[in-house]
């Protein structure tokens, strides 16, 4: 089920008023979408212990990458939007509703958005000297320039990435994360997704508007 679909924004939110905590000197956290705010390196304390245990449960020689974590409003809004456009461009005989849809695959559309949470993380494995391990894709290639390989489950990717996955994967499936089977990077915990994934009541966050590190 894509993030658009009706279901997951008619579940509801009861914010737990838990704050965002800054991962830098906790996990291994890369630069490549650093903002001057360090905003990307936010996410709330609940999802943040849960990386340190998905972590602690990983094989020897294997270490979690945080990409990007909390990202503002304004910010998740622009990425949906130029992506929308860019599929607009590409596929001309789309439906505006189509479009949507498919957009949704890749950018999540900013009423539902986890990352605006600080509940979804996009994230990496590497090595002990720091080095990222073969996952069949970069962080955050799409659909069109991946020829679907950034779908979790994608079938045509190499061994060695099907196997990092797996592990990558398993950490964090037992940690109570859940994927976004679009996006094999893409875990989240506490957000409108994850509800509906593991059939919980409610979300436990909501949108973040001016977010403040514990």
């Amino acid at each position: 089920m894509l993030i658009s679909d009706p279901l997951v924004a008619a579940v509801p939110v009861e914010e737990c008023g838990e704050g965002l905590s800054d991962v830098r000197g906790r996990l291994r956290v890369d630069d490549r979408l650093a903002d001057p705010d360090g905003a990307y390196a936010l996410l709330r304390e609940g999802l943040v212990a849960r990386l340190e245990a998905a972590e602690r449960s990983l094989p020897a020689g294997y270490h979690l990458v945080v990409v990007e974590g909390y990202r503002p409003a304004a910010l998740q809004r622009a990425y949906f939007t130029a992506y929308l456009n860019d599929l607009e461009t590409k596929f001309p005989e789309m439906s505006a509703d189509e479009l949507f849809v498919a957009a949704s695959r890749y950018v999540s559309p900013i009423e539902v958005a986890p990352h605006t949470a600080g509940a979804a993380v996009d994230l990496t494995l590497c090595d002990d000297s720091g080095v990222e391990y073969d996952m069949g894709t970069q962080v955050n290639a799409n659909p069109e320039e991946s020829a679907g390989a950034c779908y979790t489950a994608a079938p045509g990717i190499s061994a060695d990435a099907r196997q990092n996955r797996k592990i990558l994967s398993a950490a964090l499936e037992a940690a109570g994360l859940v994927n976004y089977p679009t996006e094999w990077w893409h875990w989240s915990y506490g957000d409108r997704y994850w509800a509906m994934t593991r059939r919980a009541p409610a979300a436990l966050y909501g949108p973040v508007e001016s977010p403040r590190p514990a």
